[in-house]
């Protein structure tokens, strides 16, 4: 039987820094937060994917920014993978690890909506696993053009044909 896991995307301290944080910042970490509650009391695998940027930048490798937010820090039994790329799968261990705890499920959240989070997703689907999109558990950023919560909407619409779009409060991770 193929289990599941939980997987957090780039939801480092670098995303809320103050005047420039993520759309829906604390309520994004509360809901992730209580996906990983979910995702503990049945015994589903957490995964983080840890974005690593270069010097300069708000990710920057080895710095605060880099660091996994406080609120959802993972626990000894969670897998952390590093990217570098907006794909958790390109040049990282995450098939590997996937494959070796028998994963075929994979429940997505984190930021950033039309990058990574979506990129991921479209990857995930690819190469042949279950893909569940956690539609208010993903957050972006304002364009010059449209809003983050326009963004994330056509994000959770289009990617319909890659996931199947839940939101948190309808997660069941016993699948």
């Amino acid at each position: 039987m193929m289990k599941s896991a939980l997987l957090i995307i780039d939801v480092q301290n670098g995303m809320f820094t103050e005047g420039k944080e993520v759309y829906r910042g604390k309520t994004l970490l509360d809901k992730i937060s209580n996906l990983i509650t979910k995702a503990r009391a049945t015994d589903t695998q957490i995964i983080y994917v840890q974005h690593n940027a270069p010097a300069g930048r708000p990710l920057e490798t080895g710095t605060v920014g880099w660091e996994i937010h406080s609120h959802i820090f993972p626990q000894v039994e969670d897998v952390i993978i590093q990217k570098s790329t907006p794909d958790s799968f390109h040049h990282t261990s995450l098939e590997e690890e996937l494959k070796l705890r028998n994963i075929g499920h994979l429940y997505i959240t984190g930021i950033q909506t039309e990058v990574c989070v979506d990129t991921t997703c479209r990857r995930a689907f690819s190469m042949g696993y279950k893909v569940i999109l956690i539609s208010d558990s993903h957050s972006t950023w304002d364009s010059e053009e449209i809003t983050a919560q326009q963004i994330m909407n056509h994000h959770n619409n289009v990617l319909r044909w890659f996931a199947e779009v839940l939101p948190s409060d309808e997660v069941d991770f016993h699948l």
